[in-house]
């Protein structure tokens, strides 16, 4: 005797499809991610150069005191260190306002240009003042490639990828590092300009590539929706989602993104960079403020500038210390792949943050308490090594990979690019000001604390730790849609989790009863009507 076959109920959210099925939308990213190497090439750089012969020998000062015989004096190195955080910090602050008016796209292209020019500067010339002009350049266009890479990233992957496809910035990050580390490392005996100028000049390989990349890749869909741009957005949609989707699930997608960015549009009828600190998206801001900051409060661009530095004035030998920069960076490079894996199959946003912020605390104090108990010791060289390295793996496997991914998705589509923009201008300013303080704690000219200077940054960790805890919602797996929902009807961070949402029931309603109407397509009705029953008992 045949069963009647139960009706499922209406689908209330997309599939979980796999990466292979998103290889397209994954392979844009990508492309557009790759904007992120140039970050993790010049940090390398930068972190090697004060400590290379080749560069002390033209830009330093004849020390007999100093390994190598060549010293750097602290201003230039508080410059060099900071110029280029202090240019972010600038483009970042108008990144919103051209993001709004041009999209993506042409300020990724902009910033190509700006990053080229940077470095040519800076291979050009043997003078001081000149190197940190060349510093600002990059910094500008290098605020304008991490803004406007991740929030493209963020606006196109689908909702349960977006963690791992926004994360494609670390992981470009450490590649671009781990190339800048072992070409500072080949060259770091050189005694002539080459020894720098060959480094600097691997930082035309992202622009280069990038800039044509782009050529290929579609303007954000959401962005092309929110400036009213309906049918580009749909078909920039179309060519992200592939065949990942069949057209129903396609159609509900779309009508869901309309449908959100309609009803932000409704409640506001302007858009004004003010508006990030009115209402809802006040706490949205404070949020995303919140999680960029703690990138330069976990202690990471102290090691990242400084690492082989660090290294020397703690002691090591030249040749090793940028050996073990290759070595740290390796670390976070493992850490990176790691941290994409717990992401999206094993713990939430708020469980990523929170783990990273107590590893990285605990390995910056044991390597200060090292310091401390017994300085000036093969030991505590040794711990200077061991640290650093584990809290590389630990911050790149866990704060360094989620929080572009997490303050992303914090902020609505209408204010993404001026919050996002905002946000990271915050985290550029409080690098530079980390880059510019941090010499006067290490450098053996002033207070000269060496690794103790983990003593600060251990509390520093401890702080983000209790702001993780206590304020930040649960996001994975929501649509960008889902999040704007649940932020307007203000449910509190740990209720985020278990709450239920409408939106992908209205998209769902609307295609069902509107779909002839929507484009001219008479088979939408029917489409969803097969998705719903798709999973219907056999007989």
């Amino acid at each position: 005797m045949a069963t009647v076959a139960a009706k499922t109920p209406p689908l209330v959210q997309l599939p979980e499809t796999s990466l292979w099925a998103n290889r397209k939308c994954l392979l844009i990213c990508s492309v557009v991610a790759i904007a992120n190497m140039q970050y993790g090439l010049d940090s390398a750089c930068l972190a090697s150069l004060q400590a290379m012969p080749g560069f002390l020998i033209v830009f330093g000062h004849p020390d007999a005191k100093a390994a190598g015989g060549y010293a750097i004096d602290p201003t230039f190195q508080q410059l060099i260190g900071s110029f280029l955080t202090l240019g972010a910090f600038l483009s970042s602050i108008f990144a919103g306002a051209f993001a709004h008016f041009f999209g993506r796209k042409p300020a990724l292209w902009i910033a190509c240009l700006l990053t080229a020019v940077g470095a040519a500067i800076q291979i050009g010339t043997d003078s001081q003042a000149a190197v940190v002009v060349g510093r600002l350049v990059l910094g500008i266009g290098n605020g304008f490639l991490v803004t406007f890479s991740n929030i493209y990233s963020a606006e196109a992957s689908p909702a349960h990828l977006r963690a791992v496809m926004v994360a494609l910035f670390s992981e470009w990050v450490n590649i671009g590092s781990i190339t800048g580390a072992a070409v500072t490392n080949a060259t770091s005996k050189v005694l002539d300009k080459s020894s720098y100028q060959i480094p600097l000049g691997i930082q035309f390989i992202v622009p280069a590539l990038l800039a044509i990349g782009l050529f290929f890749v579609p303007e954000s869909p959401r962005y092309l929706i929110n400036r009213g741009k309906l049918e580009e957005g749909r078909r920039a949609l179309a060519t992200l989602r592939g065949d990942s989707l069949t057209p129903a699930e396609f159609e509900l997608e779309y009508v869901e993104m309309v449908m959100g960015i309609e009803q932000e549009k409704k409640l506001l009828k302007s858009v004004r960079p003010l508006d990030m600190f009115k209402g809802t998206d006040l706490r949205r801001t404070l949020l995303c403020y919140g999680v960029i900051a703690t990138q330069t409060a976990s202690g990471s661009w102290f090691l990242i500038s400084y690492t082989t530095y660090f290294m020397v004035v703690s002691g090591l030998p030249i040749d090793q210390a940028f050996k073990y920069s290759i070595m740290k960076t390796c670390f976070g490079f493992v850490g990176v792949n790691a941290g994409i894996y717990l992401m999206r199959y094993v713990l939430g946003r708020r469980q990523m943050m929170m783990t990273g912020a107590l590893l990285q605390g605990l390995f910056l104090l044991g390597m200060a308490i090292t310091a401390s108990t017994v300085p000036g010791t093969v030991i505590a060289r040794n711990s200077v090594i061991a640290f650093v390295s584990l809290y590389m793996f630990a911050y790149n496997a866990f704060v360094g990979v989620a929080s572009y991914p997490v303050a992303t998705e914090l902020v609505s589509t209408r204010l993404r690019s001026w919050t996002v923009g905002s946000s990271i201008s915050l985290g550029y300013f409080l690098a530079w000001l980390t880059g510019f303080c941090s010499p006067y704690f290490i450098n053996p000219d002033k207070l000269n604390w060496g690794a103790k200077y983990g003593y600060i940054w251990a509390a520093s960790n401890i702080a983000c730790g209790v702001f993780f805890f206590f304020f930040l919602p649960e996001l994975k797996g929501r649509t960008l849609e889902e999040i704007d929902e649940l932020f307007e009807r203000r449910i509190g961070a740990w209720k985020f989790k278990g709450t239920k949402t409408n939106i992908m029931e209205e998209a769902l309603k609307e295609v069902r009863e509107q779909g002839p109407a929507l484009h001219g397509e008479k088979s939408s009705v029917g489409m969803v009507e097969n998705v719903e029953g798709s999973d219907k008992d056999e007989n």
